[in-house]
């Protein structure tokens, strides 16, 4: 499994969701570690550098995780939010958020794992209260459950992201059809 960041989802609450991959299936964990969980966050761009975290930092980052995921899905399929999951994001948002600073050399954001957090958090408030909660869609890659904003003309993008997820499928129709084409002799 590709232990790089994906930023596929057009948004950074639902690319944050993404970050436990294959869900129905194998369930790869991308947060491992304080530094893979502080990594996200610089690469995100939510952050240009962040303090050092702890286990609980992931701890705290994994239980909104699996909540904005909750809300998320609840939205999508047009049912009522979960209340622990509704709790628990609105308690992270509620926190004190990423503030940019401007300097000599331009804008520079520093923030603990707390604060990126409290953003990625009022983030999924602002998604799943927004206008693009009708563009929501799931990946139609069945290992993948990365939920994403479709844009494309006509709301006909299938997969999540062509690298991660369209080739692989498109390779695999076209490996299919191959094998049941008849040999001319």
């Amino acid at each position: 499994m590709n232990l790089n960041h994906v930023f596929v989802c057009g948004n950074p609450a639902l690319d944050f969701a993404a970050t436990l991959r294959a869900r129905r299936s194998t369930r790869f964990e991308m947060f491992v570690t304080p530094e893979r969980l502080n990594a996200w966050y610089v690469e995100s761009g939510l952050v240009d550098t962040i303090t050092p975290g702890t286990q609980d930092d992931i701890h705290q980052a994994t239980t909104v995780r699996e909540a904005i995921y909750t809300l998320v899905t609840n939205r999508r399929l047009e049912e009522d939010f979960d209340r622990e999951a509704l709790a628990l994001v609105n308690g992270a948002a509620r926190k004190p958020p990423v503030t940019p600073q401007l300097t000599l050399t331009g804008r520079h954001t520093e923030a603990t794992p707390e604060q990126a957090l409290a953003t990625v958090a009022r983030q999924a408030v602002e998604l799943l209260s927004g206008p693009d909660v009708p563009l929501m869609k799931e990946c139609g890659n069945p290992e993948c459950t990365r939920i994403y904003i479709d844009r494309s003309r006509g709301m006909r993008r299938q997969w999540c992201g062509m690298e991660s997820c369209g080739n692989k499928i498109k390779a695999a129709a076209y490996r299919a059809r191959k094998k049941t084409v008849p040999t001319e002799a």
